[in-house]
């Protein structure tokens, strides 16, 4: 799953790496969390590459009322050109979420330990997504947004089982136009070279917490306090098992 990312770039940063023709005003951001106004690429009628503010949790034009979208923040990408959440969003309106990295979490026994993962380039990279236009009773036009996931890569597979779908430079412009049947091998797991991750904040899991702060690598001592944690929530479960063990023998 995909449920938490950070962007730090400013807007003409991102005009520039993503050579877009229309941009939007927004600010750094460093615990996005479904729910929110975030940036999204997409490409318009015109074949213009523009950025606007849409709301993360997809609503599809057919749904009765918006509350679906709190339930589909990510489309999987095994299904997510049969679903009918998603289909038809897949074949004609995907776009690219552009991130400096984004969150998942690792569950060590009892406790869940965020880590931060992003491109060893520190440039931003592009998450795949899917779009829609969704008209309310009174006639508000609300676009909204989710993210497509996929298996994890060898970096990921120790930190948990899914990952964002990444799309490379060389292929926004596919993701972005080209018929759906050409962009099914984007669906992949990319490689893990060129990537990095670390721990960080637990703090990160509240989403009022929100400061660069939460994106730095946790200290040593830190780390070797969380291990020590872990281990002292493992030791009742071990010894009960070292004693059932003995008393089987």
């Amino acid at each position: 799953m995909c449920g938490r990312f950070a962007l730090k770039a400013p807007p003409a940063e991102l005009v520039s790496r993503f050579g877009l023709d229309e941009g939007a005003d927004f600010g750094p951001r460093y615990n996005i969390p479904p729910g929110t106004d975030i940036p999204v690429i997409r490409q318009s009628p015109e074949g213009k590459r523009v950025l606007h503010l849409l709301r993360w949790g997809l609503v599809p034009h057919w749904a009765k009322d918006r509350s679906i979208g709190a339930k589909l923040n990510n489309a999987r990408a095994e299904t997510v050109a049969e679903k009918p959440s998603f289909r038809e969003a897949f074949k004609r309106r995907r776009c690219l979420v552009p991130a400096d990295g984004y969150f998942e979490w690792k569950a060590e026994g009892k406790i869940k330990q965020p880590y931060y993962i992003s491109l060893e380039s520190g440039a931003p990279m592009a998450l795949g997504g899917l779009w829609e236009s969704w008209q309310s009773p009174d006639g508000e036009i609300v676009r909204t947004v989710c993210i497509v996931t996929t298996d994890a890569n060898e970096l990921m597979a120790p930190i948990h089982d899914r990952m964002p779908v990444l799309i490379a430079p060389e292929h926004w412009r596919t993701w972005l136009a080209a018929p759906a049947n050409e962009v099914r091998q984007l669906l992949a797991p990319s490689s893990s070279t060129g990537m990095r991750a670390w721990p960080v904040s637990r703090r990160v899991s509240r989403t009022a917490d929100d400061d660069p702060e939460l994106i730095d690598p946790l200290p040593a001592e830190t780390s070797e306090e969380a291990r020590g944690e872990r281990m002292s929530l493992a030791l009742p479960h071990l010894l009960k098992a070292y004693l059932k063990a003995f008393h089987e023998l």
